[in-house]
């Protein structure tokens, strides 16, 4: 099918609602659905080759999460963000990230964390040279990291929930802005204000990490 999205054509008949989620999330963070691009069923279910109730279980997934906007008479498009919604959702970031760092940074014995930090480190640096895709999960993957290392489920949900956002916000700044937000010493920052034990240092790191970061991508 002549210019269709890749992530689009044709799904295994296991777990499908599960599959057409995936493909439809990648096809969105990645800018193969457009911002402000209008959803139309029919086009998608074919596609996907997948049932409407199937595709609608989907889509009411991705509009929770942030991907797509209802329009007038329900109509679905691929959210398009502006700079105040990027800063929105950095300095909500910020504060989920900030409680994480001070968790990490409060634990009596912070060795295992501070390892798995700087593992994840690693694969940033490792993925410098890498494809833009490989870049962003790599830095998603240390943020990630940093909320899942504190065993807090609720504060783990509650950044994976923001995960599209943060994904769209590169898309929508560019490669060039994007990857300079993935600087492996602006992460090693955030990694020895943990491993002072200094809960101020830590929520100041993680704050002008984050306030940095929206500024860049809205420049």
């Amino acid at each position: 099918m002549a210019g269709v999205p890749a992530t689009l054509l044709g799904l295994q008949k296991k777990s499908l609602r599960e599959q057409a989620l995936s493909a439809l999330r990648t096809a969105i963070t990645s800018g193969e659905l457009e911002p402000g691009k209008h959803l139309v069923e029919t086009e998608l279910s074919d596609m996907l080759q997948i049932s409407r109730g199937t595709l609608r279980e989907a889509l009411r997934q991705l509009e929770q999460e942030g991907l797509l906007s209802s329009g007038p008479r329900g109509r679905l498009s691929v959210r398009h963000l502006d700079a105040k919604e990027i800063r929105d959702i950095f300095a909500v970031r910020a504060a989920l990230e900030s409680l994480a760092a001070r968790t990490l940074a409060e634990l009596p014995d912070r060795k295992q964390v501070i390892e798995s930090l700087h593992q994840a480190i690693d694969v940033m640096e490792a993925a410098h040279d890498a494809s833009l895709e490989e870049q962003i999960e790599s830095d998603m993957e240390f943020h990630r990291s940093l909320c899942r290392l504190t065993g807090n489920e609720t504060l783990l949900h509650s950044w994976n929930s923001l995960e599209g956002s943060i994904r769209m916000s590169i898309m929508f700044a560019g490669r060039d802005k994007g990857v300079k937000n993935m600087s492996v010493n602006r992460h090693r920052d955030i990694v020895g204000a943990i491993e002072t034990g200094d809960a101020s240092l830590v929520r100041k790191t993680i704050h002008e990490h984050m306030d940095e970061a929206a500024s860049n991508l809205v420049a």
